[in-house]
Formats: C-alpha cells, structure tokens, sequence
C-alpha cells in the first residue's frame, strides 16, 4: 500500500477513498458471481483467480493519480468478490463430495497467505523489485493456483452440474416439464431457499463486523491508549492473524461434526475476548484479549456457511455462498466505520465494547438462524420436482 500510494501520487486520504471503492466493486460482482458457477460449472473459480491476477497487475502497472487509481480499486474489488464466492463454492463442493471440513480449513490456508504474502511481497520490494515486478511474481503464483483449479473442479462435478457450454453434465436426462411448470418451479425455488440464506448472511456479517473491527482498529488502540512504538503496534495485527490461522487449521474437524458447539463457543470466545481487550490495563492484557478474539472470530463464518450449506442441492451451492457471502461482506465493509462512529461518541474502549455486542448478538442468533436455514434447504431440495419426472 505505501508503494501503490507512492507510485499513484495521492495522500492518505485519497488513498483511503479509493480503498473504498475495492468494496463497492466488490459487492455486486459477489452478488452475481454464484449464478454463474452454478450455470457454468466450477471451472468458474479458475478463471476468475487468473482474472484477480490480472487485476493486480492493472492496478500496480497502471495507477498514476486518482482516477486510475479509482478503476483500478474497482477492478481488484471485482475480481477479489468474485474470486471469493467462487473459490468458497468450490471449497463447499469439495467438502459435500468428502465430508471433510475444507471450507474451515481453506480459510486457514487464506490467513496463512496473508502472512506468507505480506512477507513475500515485503522482501520483494526491500530487494529494490519495482511495484509491477513484484506482482508479476504473485500473478504466476495465481496463475499456477488457476491451472490446479482447473483440474480439481472436473473432478468433483455432480449430477446437475453444468459444463463450461451451461449444458447439463452428461448423465443427467432432460427435463420432461411443461414450460410454464418450469417457469413457476424456478420461480419458487429462487425465492424460498433465498431469505434463510439472506438472513444466515445478516448473521454472518456480524461475525464479520467483530473480526474487521479488530484487525483495523487493535493497532490503533495499542498506539493510542497504550503510546506503543510501530513495531509493537504492529504484533496486533500478526498476532490476530496468526492465531486466526492455527484455530482455523486445528478446529477445523469440530466445524463439521460439531457447529452448535462451535458457534456458540467461538460467539462467547470473541465477546470475552474483545471485552478484555476493550477493559485490558497493559498491551501485553491486551494481546492476550486479541488472541482470545481471534481464537473466537477465525471459525465462525466457516462454520456458518457450510452448516448452512449442509442440505442444499449441490448443484445450488453458487447460488447460496453468493446470497451469504455478500451479504455477510456488508459485515466486513461496516465494521470498522461502526467503531469510528462509537468512539466518537465515548472512546476507543468504549467502542470495542460496542464490538463485544456484536459478538454476544452472534453467539445467540448463529445456531438456530444456522439450522433453519439448513432445514429450508433440505425441505426445498425434497420439494425440487425431480429431472425427468
């Protein structure tokens, strides 16, 4: 980022209005980005890595003042919201055709990416490495991801799936319905399954909302309340992410044979956690509270996503991450400003409390929002008329 405001000769603030454009392109394409994986099969998701590849070469290549720097945020927002629902359906598919807890533990391996990036990233640039050349590096790491993407999403296609033509895989016969039937049939099924899934989304963005808040604003309280220097300033974000990752990886099994336990513990760990953080009386309390938080937060979405996913129709998987993914993103873009807004009003502790609201709000509502919605998605796929019939 300081090199991308450096080479785009704009100051903080219009860095930071142009990192909110990375939201706004970002929401619509996760809105519609599920459609299409269900209607053109998961080799979606390889595409759309080497598309996020490209967008960051656009951005790092091309931002020269404000207006480039705009479009580029709003390329790399695209693709980075595309790019997540479609590798979230994929995740979700894997873990439907093994039974296997991958959705948890891909989100393991993505904050373990963050770290190993950032590092990479960091090292290539102190090199002397140019913007662009150093995300030329990180666009053929992609690309190379986008190839074994390829290969991999042939191999878990279902009945019902589609081929990269929108065809029915082979196997499945046409349907004999009446056209109207059809019509009236899709209609329903895109409205019933669709407001549990929207509400485990309204859920999930609080989950999201905790765990924003921390990572954009723990650094600034060890700074300002605490008077820490950069350097230990700097242990709160790679303590929150570390220890996101370990949880994700190590718990990863009890998301999926335990997600009651998993929501409620994880919603109680974040709200105790953000409360010590909130209240702690030296940075090494205040450590210890985001690692409880992140302990807590690193789980819940995983979980919510694939107990809600649980009895939905694989060949719908598209269509459901994108209705809780988009709306869960809303979380992740308001977060930090409800913090800015409560501190405002009281102060930094305060607020963080406000944030421990949130999470106490999640670890009541998570379960029975989660095992209604998965209930729905069972009684829809029951009710689905069946091909041929």
């Amino acid at each position: 980022m300081p090199a991308l405001r450096t080479q785009a000769g704009v100051d903080e603030g219009r860095l930071g209005t142009a990192l909110l454009f990375v939201g706004l392109g970002a929401l619509p394409a996760m809105a519609v980005t599920g459609r299409a994986v269900d209607r053109y099969g998961l080799r979606v998701a390889a595409w759309l890595l080497a598309a996020l590849a490209g967008a960051g070469l656009l951005i790092t290549a091309g931002a020269d003042g404000m207006a480039r720097l705009v479009v580029g945020m709003l390329v790399v927002g695209a693709a980075s919201g595309a790019a997540d629902v479609a590798v979230n359906t994929l995740a979700g598919r894997a873990e439907h055709v093994t039974a296997q807890p991958l959705l948890t533990r891909s989100h393991g391996l993505f904050s373990v990416g963050v770290v190993a990036a950032s590092l990479a990233t960091g090292a290539l640039l102190g090199a002397g490495l140019p913007l662009p050349a150093a995300f030329v590096v990180v666009a053929a790491v992609m690309l190379v991801l986008a190839a074994v993407t390829w290969r991999t999403a042939a191999a878990l296609r279902v009945p019902g799936d589609r081929d990269g033509a929108g065809r029915e895989a082979a196997g499945a016969p046409p349907s004999t319905e009446r056209p109207d039937r059809r019509r009236l049939a899709g209609l329903l099924r895109r409205v019933g399954p669709a407001a549990p899934l929207l509400v485990v989304g309204l859920v999930a963005a609080l989950a999201y909302a905790v765990e924003n808040a921390h990572q954009s604003w723990g650094v600034v309280l060890l700074t300002d309340v605490f008077g820490a220097s950069p350097q230990l300033a700097a242990a709160a974000p790679a303590t929150f992410a570390a220890t996101a990752a370990l949880a994700r990886l190590s718990l990863a099994p009890l998301s999926r044979s335990h997600p009651t336990a998993m929501l409620v513990g994880g919603g109680a760990l974040a709200t105790a956690g953000t409360a010590v953080l909130a209240t702690a009386p030296s940075v090494v309390v205040a450590l210890v509270g985001l690692v409880l938080a992140a302990l807590g937060t690193a789980t819940l979405f995983p979980t919510l996503l694939s107990r809600s996913l649980r009895g939905a129709d694989p060949a719908q998987h598209g269509r459901a991450t994108s209705a809780v993914a988009a709306t869960a993103y809303l979380g992740f873009l308001l977060g930090p400003a409800y913090v800015g807004l409560l501190a405002e009003r009281t102060d930094l502790r305060g607020a963080l409390l406000g944030v421990a609201a949130l999470a106490l709000v999640f670890t009541v509502t998570a379960p029975p929002v989660s095992a209604w919605a998965a209930g729905r998605a069972r009684a829809a796929r029951r009710d689905r008329p069946r091909v041929g019939r």
